[in-house]
């Protein structure tokens, strides 16, 4: 019997569990290429590791910069020598057959891209995981996706040995160095020393399996989202040519890990696919982020909303010029940061919403046509509509059900019920609330589950947190609902403050008539904590679960 996807191609895959553990087709998103003409002529057998870096070398990038780590860097050929030694060390010394799971645990460094690329040619799937994860939450993605290979830095071997002797699916597990030299003595660099940095890529169907991202659990337990090879195409030549726009002049940073789609494709796929520099960072930290954008001459920077108002302190400090956009993701943009960044640098930020589901950004807008306090509209070959808790669809100006439709969709591995839950009639449903005003435009109003109703009222989270943030001395907060007797839930705040500010209950009163005097005095929090951070995941979204798990657990 010939396994076919969903595509009806026969798979290029030996190992099939990936096509195996697909939703039923009845459940999948409606997926749409024929309106796009970048989409609609994908072939039938495609390799993203062909059309982003072998590629490169035919349209003549092969001298040029690539990948960097501080000062040291690589080219897009020494780039491809290092892939190509990796798939041959795959497949030669560990029995790689297409389909196999590979785990990646680095952070963002040259290797990691190397090793990724070196996955993806010898026709494997990419298990990114997020480099701080600790033993036990290795072991959810490992045993979920059946992972049979392992590669590591070696600087985070200590979790990841621990993982590996747990699990019964690892059978080989390699070390690697930030920047891969060939002088290193970790277990896959020696490995590549014998190898002839030649490899023939497999033919990958293009609704084969290219990764498994597990998602970086706002809500809970990390689910498995599976991504065709052309998924991560469709992407890149929707965003990446449309709204950000990449060019081969481009030298591009950012915090989020390769482990997260939003850093995949902004801080590897677009670069790699139009010719541009990645220049990954060495510490997450604002001072540093500016320093990097300074010293490398940065032209483009991906990061969540928190890095943004984090740099505004420093930004004078430093030399920016460089810089001409920002793209921001994994939390909403707050109309207040979008101002003060924009007022202090002159770069116009780009609000995008994207999901693990969706692999990457499906509504935003340009920077010329971006409109503070809104996410803007439907990428080119997606389309985004308004339901009710009903699924009529309704009209401009109304709160409801964010869907959309598109090139890439929701395919859970082995997980029906959330399946069902994301994916309703062929929509996907991403668990926002928003509403679109007339002319397309849509505005972010609160997370499905972020919304708090208190004494019969509907309040928007997020909306008091835009608030909140528009005061001097508020660096980051969270609202969330907090059980109580009287009202079913009040609002409540979790605020850090900015600098040396001081908490006291002056400043509770202040907070709470700064509010009122900006929206309907029943939204303000009636409760204040000050705290000296926020649960957050490893790419900077909070974790407003965490703080609701702690005052439900407080009221009881």
């Amino acid at each position: 019997m010939i396994n076919k996807n969903p595509g009806g191609v026969p798979t290029a895959h030996i190992d099939t569990f990936a096509c195996d553990n697909m939703p039923p087709v009845e459940s999948l998103p409606i997926c749409d290429y024929s309106n796009t003409p970048e989409l609609s002529n994908y072939p039938n057998y495609l390799n993203v590791a062909t059309e982003i870096l072998d590629d490169a070398i035919d349209k003549g990038f092969g001298d040029k910069r690539a990948v960097a780590l501080g000062d040291v860097a690589w080219t897009y050929r020494e780039l491809l020598d290092k892939s190509n030694r990796i798939a041959e060390v795959l497949t030669e010394d560990c029995g790689l057959v297409s389909g196999n799971r590979v785990l990646l645990r680095a952070p963002n460094t040259p290797m990691l891209v190397a090793a990724w690329f070196g996955v993806i040619k010898a026709g494997g799937i990419c298990v990114t995981t997020m480099p701080l994860l600790k033993a036990r939450e290795l072991q959810a993605p490992i045993e979920r996706a059946k992972v049979s290979i392992a590669l590591c830095d070696q600087d985070l071997a200590e979790e990841m040995k621990i993982a590996v002797d747990s699990s019964s699916t690892i059978k080989h597990l390699l070390y690697f160095s930030r920047v891969g030299s060939l002088d290193s003595e970790s277990t896959l660099e020696l490995a590549c020393k014998e190898k002839t940095g030649k490899f023939d890529n497999v033919k990958t169907a293009a609704d084969d399996i290219a990764i498994i991202a597990f998602t970086s659990g706002t809500t809970g337990q990390p689910k498995g989202a599976m991504h065709f090879h052309r998924d991560i195409m469709a992407t890149t030549d929707t965003c990446g040519l449309s709204i950000t726009k990449v060019t081969p002049s481009d030298i591009i940073t950012g915090t989020p890990p390769l482990a997260f789609t939003f850093g995949l494709g902004g801080l590897m796929i677009f670069p790699l696919r139009f010719g541009a520099s990645i220049q990954f960072l060495e510490s997450p930290y604002p001072e540093h982020i500016l320093s990097t954008i300074e010293k490398y001459r940065v032209t483009q920077i991906y990061t969540a909303p928190t890095a943004y108002r984090a740099m505004l302190d420093l930004v004078q400090d430093y030399d920016i010029s460089s810089l001409w956009q920002g793209v921001s993701a994994g939390e909403t943009l707050p109309k207040s940061t979008w101002e003060s960044f924009y007022e202090a640098t002159g770069v116009r930020l780009i609000d995008g919403l994207g999901s693990t589901e969706m692999f990457h950004i499906f509504i935003s807008k340009p920077p010329e046509e971006m409109r503070p306090g809104y996410t803007g509209s439907a990428l080119p070959g997606y389309r985004a509509c308004i339901f009710d808790d009903k699924g009529n669809e309704v009209g401009p100006g109304v709160p409801g059900f964010l869907a959309v439709q598109g090139p890439t969709g929701c395919k859970y591995i082995d997980d029906p019920e959330r399946q069902k839950n994301y994916v309703i009639n062929g929509w996907n449903y991403p668990g926002d609330i928003y509403e679109m005003s007339i002319d397309g435009y849509l505005k972010y109003v609160a997370r499905a589950d972020d919304m708090i109703v208190s004494s019969g009222y509907n309040i928007s989270g997020p909306e008091v947190e835009a608030i909140l943030l528009e005061h001097e001395l508020v660096s980051e907060c969270a609202v969330i609902a907090s059980p109580d007797p009287d009202r079913g839930n009040i609002v409540k705040a979790f605020i850090v403050l900015r600098g040396k500010a001081q908490s006291n209950n002056e400043l509770v009163a202040e907070l709470q008539e700064f509010v009122k005097a900006s929206i309907a005095p029943y939204k303000y929090p009636r409760a204040i904590e000050f705290v000296k951070e926020l649960p957050k995941t490893q790419t900077g979204k909070l974790q407003r679960y965490r703080l609701r798990q702690l005052e439900v657990k407080d009221s009881s």
